[in-house]
């Protein structure tokens, strides 16, 4: 089963990787992309005795359906000595239940022709199955199952001990997975956001079944978790099914209410980390400041900033004039093999910033020296062709991003844990709409403009600028 790293996701999977212009406005045309928006199916959600919710989008017409169980709970809710037991967790909810052996579940799975994974982030833990329409109530059966009811064996946890830590070993090896890891733990130093999502090998080289069964009692409660499903699955069907399998689910001694934070407000802290590696052969470094949480009403804008300052990958061979004035500037330079701005957010917080491989590490200065101008500019004149632009990117990276199933239940099981609703497309569509090149401009003199930054560099950092004079650059409008 996998476990997801990205460190973070938007509303159309946009907000890390939102899809390059040049592909994703020729595929929608507009009157296309409205079309389909109007056209959207209604979510509906209904909250039962317990406080679990359960959510669906049916699709009348669909021969598959996917169901999941969305959990507010991931790293965040661990301690130092226990980091790493949510992931840990997800691996154990396969091992075997009370009435089911791990190969009795795996051949049940198999023989239905269905998909089961689950995945860990810092905020949420997910179990999914995708199924024939005529198979869900066994997938909601088995979700069940593996959530209330896993044995926990002892066994069965020391051998996963080693498959994690050589899951561990894997993730080290993906430059860009170390940098954003590093970049968490410096931006929110001593904090829950700034811990991995694996944890430490020393941890999970010592984390007991005690440690995981009191996360299950304290985060798998009714109140924090969302049965969604979507598909060829009807609203009352879930919802019986719901009753009958999840009924007996416990209830957290405090409830709070689905989008409300129950962590204490995380503090962004300006800092730098460096690992300098000679033996690679590029510096691979990302700058963020602060940046908004999935509630906050600037959410959208910080989106569409995002695109304005785009995305670039010369081995991809787009050209440069199609994207982002920054992309030329890189791109004619020859000053980084690719660059991606990313807009996490968190329940309370996010990063906004960009992250950067280059080979050119003798003119690293001039990189991040073009890029925070970039950066500047948008504090004092925005351009409202490049707005609507990055709109229209936003837009029709939304109906991509909600192409299948899974995608679907992914928007709506993230969207109720994280702010207690769900947006249709259209109203995305309108809260897009609004954001206009004064926005714009006011959302970067706030988030951007001579605020403090975290630094993560990896590789080859010598040619990188200390953290000082990158700081100064936050600044400056000098060319």
């Amino acid at each position: 089963m996998s476990a997801r790293y990205l460190v973070g996701r938007s509303l159309a999977s946009v907000a890390l990787r939102p899809a390059p212009a040049k592909r994703v406005a020729a595929v929608v045309p507009a009157r296309t992309l409205a079309t389909a928006i109007n056209r959207s199916p209604i979510t509906q959600v209904t909250t039962l005795s317990n406080g679990l919710t359960v959510a669906t989008e049916s699709n009348p017409s669909a021969q598959t359906a996917t169901v999941g169980a969305w959990i507010d709970a991931g790293s965040r809710a661990e301690t130092d000595a226990t980091n790493g037991t949510a992931h840990f967790l997800e691996h154990m909810a396969f091992k075997g239940t009370g009435k089911r052996t791990q190969q009795g579940l795996e051949l049940e799975v198999e023989n239905l022709g269905a998909h089961l994974n689950a995945y860990t982030s810092r905020e949420q833990t997910v179990y999914y199955a995708k199924s024939f329409r005529k198979d869900v109530d066994k997938a909601v059966d088995i979700i069940s199952d593996i959530l209330q009811n896993s044995k926990l064996e002892q066994s069965a946890i020391e051998r996963e001990r080693d498959v994690i830590l050589r899951e561990q070993e894997e993730v080290d090896k993906q430059t860009e997975e170390v940098v954003f890891d590093h970049l968490h733990a410096v931006a929110f130093q001593g904090q829950a956001l700034g811990r991995t999502i694996l944890g430490p090998e020393k941890n999970i080289r010592t984390i007991t079944r005690d440690d995981l069964s009191s996360y299950i009692k304290t985060n798998y409660t009714a109140d924090r978790m969302v049965l969604v499903g979507s598909g060829g699955i009807e609203h009352a069907e879930l919802v019986k099914l719901a009753e009958k399998n999840f009924s007996s689910l416990p209830v957290s001694t405090n409830p709070i209410a689905l989008g409300q934070s129950s962590h204490p407000k995380t503090k962004f802290v300006g800092s730098d980390v460096r690992i300098r590696d000679d033996s690679m052969p590029t510096c691979n470094f990302a700058i963020a400041v602060e940046g908004v949480s999935w509630k906050s009403p600037d959410y959208f804008p910080m989106l569409v900033l995002q695109s304005i300052m785009g995305n670039w990958d010369r081995s991809l061979g787009s050209s440069p004039l199609l994207s982002s004035r920054l992309s030329h500037v890189i791109s004619s330079n020859n000053l980084a093999n690719s660059y991606m701005h990313f807009s996490t957010s968190y329940s309370d917080t996010g990063l906004w910033g960009c992250y950067f491989v280059s080979e050119n590490v003798y003119n690293l200065d001039d990189l991040v020296h073009f890029t925070l101008k970039e950066w500047q500019r948008m504090s004092i004149a925005p351009l409202e062709g490049e707005v609507e632009r990055a709109k229209s990117q936003l837009k029709a990276s939304l109906l991509l991003g909600l192409d299948g199933t899974t995608a679907i239940a992914e928007d709506i099981g993230r969207q109720l844990v994280t702010s207690g609703k769900r947006l249709t497309p259209k109203e995305i569509e309108a809260k897009l709409d609004a954001v206009n090149a004064n926005e714009i401009q006011r959302v970067a003199k706030t988030y951007l403009w001579d605020q403090s930054i975290a630094v993560c560099a990896t590789g080859q950092t010598e040619g990188l600028l200390p953290y000082d004079r990158i700081q100064t650059g936050m600044s400056s409008m000098i060319y």
